[in-house]
């Protein structure tokens, strides 16, 4: 099999155009679920796939597959699916989805083209709101297809205007009534950038990981006393900033000792608010949200456990009050050892370079692997940049990965 390098790159950069945005530096795009420039991206691809003779659908939440049948296989065999997505963070860069989606497409017409005789079925596939940008909640189409989240639910989340995601997959005509289950697939792949720097530090052209990290959120709430800036002595406060000032110090250090075990590890206070914020008064309140993440849920544990520690630490030296609520905790996934050992060989088949890693980042492929079996490759990214226009993988790089692909699909879909 040969891949067609030109014709991937002008997938990627005519997809790129749906929703360009300016940048100083590289090439960025915005593109929503549900907005004008999420309706032409799929259009494209709809176009590309019936063009190699895909028979497409559409399911209720906007998630789009085509079917190959190739008059080799079994019709009605478990197909072999491949893909990822097309939406993106608001300002983000143009390879972070697009190149997993038409490197599925690419490794399609890459079979087509040889002389291989799959045995089964293959898909290509694009789900619905991977990034969460617009209705809050990342892997959206990806959890409905796996049976985790009711296509019910997800169709009534609403946008920060009221819109609903129903509303707005109806308005740009991808309100589809197909049923796409992943469960019924043999087997799943995915191809996207890595959002590191692990391989071009190894110097390989693809990444073959064999696990992605789980995730949990907490709310820390910590409470302590408002009072005036100025006249109110140091040894009288309850500021609720200082106390949580220094629990983020207790969870970084706590992230770092957790890391020299597993370097997966990591602890992350991104998002907060301070009450009542103002400069010439005490913080009475602050509130902020904790990401953590390990490829092991017993780490990710004992992280949030160390939290708990801390916060107890602070009311009795501080006198403030503190909670953690736990809201979100999201096992980490493991990649099917099938999977592993079918990229395996194909990388050894086109001598590509290779290293076996973890995904740090949340995938589609992550809701999919608890129903069938998975696999992820990963491609270069330059200086590990992502959700950024300079975000960039250089073209001979997604070609090489695309090889590793489509391989490993031929691969699978002989089995």
């Amino acid at each position: 099999m040969e891949i067609d390098a030109g014709r991937l790159r002008r997938d990627i950069t005519e997809n790129a155009q749906f929703g360009s945005v300016d940048a100083e530096e590289g090439r960025g795009r915005t593109v929503l679920t549900g907005s004008d420039a999420d309706r032409e991206a799929r259009e494209r691809l709809i176009e590309e796939l019936e063009t190699i003779g895909l028979e497409v659908r559409v399911d209720a939440v906007g998630n789009i597959a085509g079917r190959w049948t190739p008059p080799s296989c079994d019709p009605d065999a478990a197909p072999v699916a491949v893909g990822s997505h097309l939406d993106s963070v608001p300002n983000g860069g143009i390879f972070d989805g697009p190149l997993g989606t038409y490197a599925a497409v690419e490794a399609v017409r890459a079979i087509q083209e040889s002389e291989e005789t799959p045995d089964r079925p293959i898909e290509v596939v694009s789900f619905t709101g991977e990034e969460g940008g617009r209705f809050g909640i990342g892997t959206l189409g990806s959890s409905v297809a796996a049976g985790q989240r009711r296509a019910v639910e997800a169709l009534a989340l609403e946008d920060a205007e009221g819109i609903t995601l129903e509303e707005s997959l109806e308005r740009i005509g991808f309100a589809g009534s197909a049923e796409i289950d992943a469960g019924e697939w043999d087997a799943w792949l995915e191809l996207h950038i890595e959002q590191g720097t692990r391989l071009t530090e190894a110097r390989a052209g693809v990444g073959i990981v064999d696990s992605i990290v789980g995730i949990t959120n907490c709310e820390v709430t910590i409470t302590g006393e408002a009072d005036h800036a100025g006249s109110t002595p140091m040894f009288e406060r309850r500021d609720a900033l200082a106390a949580a000032s220094a629990f983020v110090l207790d969870l970084e250090r706590a992230a770092e000792e957790l890391a020299t075990e597993n370097e997966a590890a990591v602890g992350t206070a991104g998002e907060g608010t301070i009450s009542p914020n103002a400069r010439n008064i005490v913080p009475e309140e602050v509130q902020f949200q904790l990401d953590i993440r390990d490829v092991a849920h017993d780490t990710m544990d004992r992280l949030v456990d160390r939290c708990r520690s801390s916060l107890a630490r602070l009311e009795r030296r501080r006198g403030v009050e503190t909670s953690l609520e736990r809201y979100r905790d999201s096992e980490p996934s493991q990649m099917s050892e099938r999977c592993i050992a079918a990229a395996e060989e194909a990388v050894e088949t086109g001598s590509i370079d290779a290293i076996r890693l973890h995904s740090a980042a949340m995938h589609d492929t992550a809701n999919v692997a608890a129903v069938t079996d998975a696999g992820l490759l990963f491609a270069p990214s330059v200086d590990g940049v992502s959700h950024s226009p300079r975000e960039w993988t250089d073209w001979d790089d997604c070609a090489v990965a695309t090889e590793a692909l489509a391989e490993t699909v031929r691969i699978l879909a002989a089995t």
